[in-house]
């Protein structure tokens, strides 16, 4: 019999009142309330916080707080990385990001999902898809990706953006639901 962590890291429906997920969602809370505390300048501390609480890359991150995510340890973040103010991260399942991504302020990125039934979703059960997004991408402000959407290397997401399917390669979307308005040279 699988933990309720384990269904969850997987994509099936688990249960999000579980105590080992609630503590780890404490933990990501109490992590993410330290780094919002941080004072402006003291790089050493954020840098040991998001280390701690990402999944990898967060010693080389730069995040403008309030930054908020679930649990923090499914988040992967490359080289170069820089999130706005105000990003919220639910992070059930893996979120990764390429190396030199930039986000705008208000960028959220969603891989928790409850099932479309409401008598379903009164049972509290949730599950999640994985969210991936290349290299090189700008994420404008209040931009938002829903679960399992990938975006391509070079992409560019426009400001309030509401993202429900893939993203291709080197080209810019906008708009609700998200759609291509231009390709990009040389991407």
């Amino acid at each position: 019999m699988s933990s309720e962590k384990e269904r969850m890291l997987a994509g099936e429906p688990y249960d999000p009142s579980d105590p080992e997920l609630v503590a780890e969602r404490e933990r990501a809370r109490d992590l993410t309330r330290r780094y919002n505390r941080t004072a402006a300048g003291d790089e050493a501390e954020r840098r040991d916080v998001l280390a701690t609480l990402f999944g990898s890359g967060g010693r080389t991150a730069t995040v403008d707080p309030p930054f908020r995510c679930d649990y923090g340890y499914n988040l992967h973040v490359g080289e170069g990385f820089f999130a706005n103010f105000d990003c919220v991260v639910l992070d059930v399942r893996r979120v990764e990001f390429g190396r030199n991504c930039l986000l705008g302020p208000g960028v959220h990125v969603y891989t928790a999902t409850h099932p479309l039934d409401p008598a379903d979703r009164a049972g509290g059960l949730e599950s999640g898809e994985p969210v991936t997004v290349g290299d090189d991408v700008w994420i404008g402000g209040r931009a938002v990706l829903n679960p399992g959407v990938s975006v391509g290397d070079g992409a560019v997401i426009g400001s309030g953006a509401v993202v429900t399917g893939d993203v291709p390669s080197g080209v810019v979307v906008q708009g609700n639901p998200a759609s291509v308005v231009r390709e990009l040279d040389g991407v």
